[in-house]
């Protein structure tokens, strides 16, 4: 089986973190994006919080200005930030679940509950010439009702997976979804929790055209630099898509 080029993003979120911790200009967010776009990513995310607990409002317009590949703005679908998105008009938004006392993106998206703010959403951004992508778990409704609202795209909750990879279950949503999700004209990416060790099987999912990885390659950073992690992860995945071809 010919499998697609698949896309690599990087979510530079931790950057900020790390820098938030001193409130202090380094590490630069923005020269990390730079660093991974020279290490091959093929577009970089970026998440604005609405309490900004790490990517701030200047890195996102920097990062508009500045990154040579493209940026995914990762943002609730807040009146504050759909006004910023058809601001800068970045390739695409994903659209995510936020709560303030999460430590970090726990679920995806109650895209029934939240119909008529998402639709108007994503009504806003396509105005804006701007593609949308709707951040959910690997779920059949959740992918027909993504489709139904008008979404470009579909980003997969990968961490049920990340947290049990030996269970056959979670790998198998994440393939049943993509393949709902393809077969219904919308692009399908992945997200959350992958690393190294675990994107090998994900990567092998046919329909699967992008990855959005952050946590994983900013921590192996610290270890062998920004432009080595990011290899390796693009390796990890290349090799899993070349495995399954036979």
């Amino acid at each position: 089986m010919s499998l697609r080029y698949q896309r690599l993003y990087v979510n530079i979120d931790h950057v900020a973190t790390v820098r938030q911790a001193r409130r202090s200009p380094e590490p630069d967010p923005v020269a990390a994006a730079r660093l991974c776009e020279q290490a091959g990513a093929d577009g970089i995310t970026a998440h604005l919080r609405e309490d900004r607990r790490h990517i701030q409002d200047d890195d996102i317009r920097r990062l508009a200005a500045e990154i040579t590949t493209v940026l995914n703005f990762e943002c609730a679908a807040t009146d504050e930030m759909l006004a910023l998105a058809e601001a800068l008009r970045p390739a695409a938004v994903t659209i995510v679940p936020e709560r303030r006392e999460e430590v970090t993106t726990e679920g995806g998206l109650d895209v029934v509950r939240a119909e008529p703010q998402l639709r108007d959403a994503i009504a806003r951004l396509r105005r804006a010439g701007v593609r949308t992508s709707l951040f959910i778990d690997a779920e059949a409704n959740a992918v027909r009702q993504s489709h139904a609202l008008g979404a470009d795209a579909i980003e997969l909750h990968t961490g049920p997976y990340a947290h049990a990879p030996a269970d056959p279950r979670t790998l198998r949503a994440l393939a049943d979804a993509a393949a709902l999700g393809a077969s219904l004209g919308m692009a399908v990416h992945a997200g959350h929790g992958l690393s190294v060790q675990n994107v090998g099987p994900v990567a092998a999912i046919p329909e699967i055209e992008e990855l959005n990885i952050g946590h994983a390659i900013v921590g192996r950073a610290i270890f062998v630099g920004m432009v080595e992690a990011v290899r390796e992860i693009r390796r990890a995945m290349d090799d899993a898509r070349e495995a399954d071809r036979f």
